[in-house]
């Protein structure tokens, strides 16, 4: 059994009971600590899928959205601590509950355990966010689905599972969203004239779920050089 703890904000310290099974950004580790080394490193050619049609088909679905998400496995063999850090990002760990799902960009994901169905998928919105056109998705599965994700900066962290309100956001700042299925936001544009000659506010458009549609949103105070940008120099 594994437990995710997050240490000083930029590392995640993973704790093993017995034998158990981890995914995580390859190059990502750090540290173990073990009475002898019991764990091992092995590269994920395709993707964490026990399917390997999808594996194959994650893989390729990567590779046209130019999502380069290089992977690694750790097969844990006894009790261990090992820890995982990726360039001095914050770091938020999140258990989702069975048949929750988290939709996230693949570059901001650290590491996830075995209890996580891990897919990738197309997306509409991811034409407009960021760099591509696919995004992974990881669905809790058993009693043990930790994700950790990284993010430039401390995250905000946004929620209308209690107030129901309506949750507008950058979509460049976004790392990932939590709810019951995918929960895909909507686009709001706000395309006109000014847009065109330079003058607009610079949000030219919004993801916005409303309140009717519970959800828990990650973003980061980081916007990505991405999505649409129109103007005339």
């Amino acid at each position: 059994m594994l437990t995710f703890e997050v240490l000083n904000e930029l590392t995640l310290k993973v704790t093993c009971k017995g034998s158990d099974v981890l995914f995580t950004k390859a190059g990502a580790f750090i540290a173990g600590d073990s009475l002898q080394k019991n764990y091992r490193f092995e590269k994920v050619l395709f993707g964490p899928q026990n399917n390997l049609a999808q594996a194959v088909f994650g893989s390729i679905v990567r590779h046209a959205a130019k999502e380069n998400f290089p992977l690694m496995k750790v097969s844990m063999n006894g009790d261990s601590v090992t820890y995982y850090a990726n360039y001095g990002q914050h770091i938020v760990v999140y258990k989702l509950e069975y048949g929750e799902v988290i939709s996230v960009e693949s570059e901001n994901i650290l590491a996830f355990t075995q209890d996580c169905d891990y897919k990738t998928r197309f997306l509409g919105v991811g034409v407009l966010s960021q760099k591509g056109i696919a995004t992974s998705t990881l669905t809790g599965r058993g009693n043990n689905a930790y994700v950790a994700v990284l993010s430039d900066g401390n995250p905000l962290v946004l929620s209308n599972w209690e107030t129901r309100n309506t949750i507008t956001v950058d979509p460049d700042a976004v790392i990932c969203w939590i709810g019951q299925g995918h929960c895909d936001p909507q686009i709001i544009a706000d395309v006109n004239w000014k847009t065109f000659i330079g003058q607009a506010s610079g949000e030219s458009y919004m993801f916005e779920w409303t309140g009717g549609q519970p959800v828990t949103v990650i973003l980061q105070p980081s916007e990505r050089s991405g999505g649409i940008r129109i103007g005339i120099d």
